[in-house]
């Protein structure tokens, strides 16, 4: 609803120009005729700092506006204030973000914030993708052993939908192609497989593995 997006985005200035309203309407009458409108500004102003944009920014990712997006989380200067489940959001938006700018080490930081907050069926939600995610990063970064850790912790933790299942499960693969554990790497391999992935980037790496997969001995 647009009308709820403006009201989001103009939140706090809303509230202030009512609670200006309020006071004015206070000192002409008397506390009671302005109540109702003190109670409004008052609420308006905690929901910017207790819950901040994050609607906001999930419309602008899902339209995939990235640099719009990012602005927005910028924007929230006083990230502390959020309640832990919305922070926990936060900083796993801006681990998204920075992962979209390539800079590795901010995204680890910003999604492991996130995770330790813990807490919340909003961060149960995220605690999957974000282990996955902190799983590719360390493959990024060379350490193996750590990132099998992330990706089965995810794994146990629940992936949302079949093409995070899918990536989980050929990471682990190509993990243990290079411990050498070839029959198990086809058995992720094959799990892989059954999520039917659509992502071209996954039917693409799948492809690419099968190419070489049967010929592996075990």
């Amino acid at each position: 609803m647009k009308w709820m997006n403006v009201i989001i985005k103009y939140r706090l200035w809303i509230g202030l120009g009512l609670l200006a309203v309020a006071i004015f309407v206070n000192i002409q009458t008397s506390f009671w005729p302005s109540f109702i409108i003190y109670f409004i500004a008052i609420l308006l102003i905690i929901g910017h700092f207790l819950f901040g944009p994050m609607r906001l920014i999930q419309t602008a990712m899902e339209a995939g506006d990235m640099e719009g997006a990012k602005k927005i989380v910028d924007s929230i200067q006083f990230p502390g204030l959020l309640i832990k489940p919305i922070r926990s959001v936060y900083y796993t938006l801006k681990g998204n973000l920075a992962m979209v700018n390539q800079d590795y080490d901010q995204a680890e930081t910003m999604m492991k914030k996130g995770l330790a907050l813990g807490g919340g069926a909003l961060t149960k939600q995220a605690e999957g993708p974000n282990k996955l995610q902190l799983g590719m990063l360390s493959m990024q970064k060379g350490d193996i052993k750590q990132a099998e850790a992330y990706i089965r912790q995810a794994i146990r933790a629940g992936l949302p939908d079949n093409e995070n299942n899918a990536a989980a499960y050929l990471q682990l693969c190509s993990i243990m192609m290079n411990k050498r554990e070839f029959r198990a790497a086809k058995e992720y391999f094959r799990k892989a497989k059954s999520f039917k992935a659509t992502t071209p980037q996954i039917v693409d790496q799948i492809k690419q593995i099968e190419k070489y997969i049967t010929r592996m001995p075990g």
